[in-house]
């Protein structure tokens, strides 16, 4: 230091000056000035650094250390997304079928560390295609290398359009079907459906045309999803079966870990999710999954799932199973797999 008090360029600081040498960022937070966000320039003196700086506490918090890994798997999706990754367009999607378990198949596959899965149905490939694939591809959640981006829109086996547009996407898209006993389906679609709007005419008189002849309205969006085959058609345009895995709604419920084992592999994952991580919820009616490291409560499906279904007469029960008969048969030959629905 000259007489002038100045220290001279070149000339090391003392260890008391040093010491006082921090500035407070956006937060309050104390950082040593050796950040590029407090030093203004190597020839600065420690007086100008020291007015320029806001005061801070050198007994503030410190960072804490890093938290520790999360168990395999405790699913990050339930908790704020990393800024980390990139949004990918979906490399696999859950279409179909509504009321057949397509949201137990993405809560369950959720659980599974590389796979990342939007919760909600965007229906960009039926409702929201005009708004164009960067849209698409912002509702995504963030991706790291080896980890695989899931949606699930069950709207989406029924709309003739979805999969010419999904092959314009990516014609390496694996397509995910839950499908389930059409008339059971029906049901379950109605009961929902009553649920929301108690006005509604009974099941039996949306079904039928002429019920005394036995003449089924397929044209009720109820009925007609549990069309398989016909729906089935317009996707085999586009993709081949091997590309294409069909989930049993009825197995899902009785055997999870089984037909979850079928996803993992389908999606070329390890099988992480086993038999290990479910429990049976008498309740409910339905599979859960156990608590993990990531949350102190078991994960069950919502209030919306596990309804008791409306009775119906089992005359007209009989009459919807022998109208599905034929269409079930054409679909398990097509698929190559029965599902023992009659």
């Amino acid at each position: 230091m000259d007489n002038g008090g100045q220290w001279k360029r070149g000339s090391s600081r003392p260890r008391w000056l040093l010491s006082l040498l921090c500035c407070c960022d956006d937060l309050g937070r104390s950082r040593l000035l050796g950040a590029p966000r407090c030093l203004r320039g190597p020839g600065a003196g420690g007086q100008k650094l020291l007015q320029k700086s806001r005061a801070c506490d050198p007994a503030g918090p410190t960072p804490s250390a890093p938290a520790a890994p999360a168990p395999r798997l405790a699913s990050a999706n339930h908790s704020a997304p990393p800024k980390l990754g990139t949004k990918r367009l979906p490399q696999a999607l859950i279409v179909g079928v509504k009321k057949g378990g397509t949201r137990a198949v993405l809560e369950f596959i959720r659980a599974h560390p590389d796979v990342r899965a939007l919760g909600t149905e965007p229906h960009f490939f039926d409702r929201n295609y005009g708004r164009g694939l960067d849209w698409y591809r912002s509702l995504m959640p963030r991706t790291v290398g080896g980890q695989i981006t899931l949606e699930k829109t069950p709207s989406y086996f029924v709309t003739q359009e979805a999969p010419r547009r999904i092959f314009n996407m990516s014609r390496d898209t694996k397509l995910i079907v839950v499908v389930r006993n059409p008339v059971t389906r029906a049901i379950s679609d109605y009961t929902q459906t009553l649920s929301k709007k108690p006005d509604i005419p009974t099941f039996e008189g949306l079904s039928f045309r002429n019920r005394t002849l036995g003449l089924v309205d397929a044209s009720w969006n109820a009925i007609r999803i549990g069309l398989y085959a016909l729906h089935l058609e317009s996707w085999l345009r586009y993709f081949p079966l091997a590309q294409m895995l069909f989930v049993s709604g009825e197995r899902l419920i009785v055997d999870p870990a089984g037909e979850m084992g079928r996803v993992q592999d389908f999606l070329g994952v390890k099988r992480l999710i086993t038999d290990k991580h479910f429990y049976f919820n008498k309740t409910k009616g339905f599979p859960c999954l156990k608590k993990t490291a990531s949350s102190l409560l078991p994960r069950c499906l919502g209030k919306s799932k596990g309804r008791t279904h409306v009775q119906i007469d089992p005359e007209v029960i009989d009459q919807l199973r022998e109208f599905y008969r034929p269409y079930n048969i054409k679909f398990y030959e097509a698929v190559g797999q029965d599902f023992r629905w009659e």
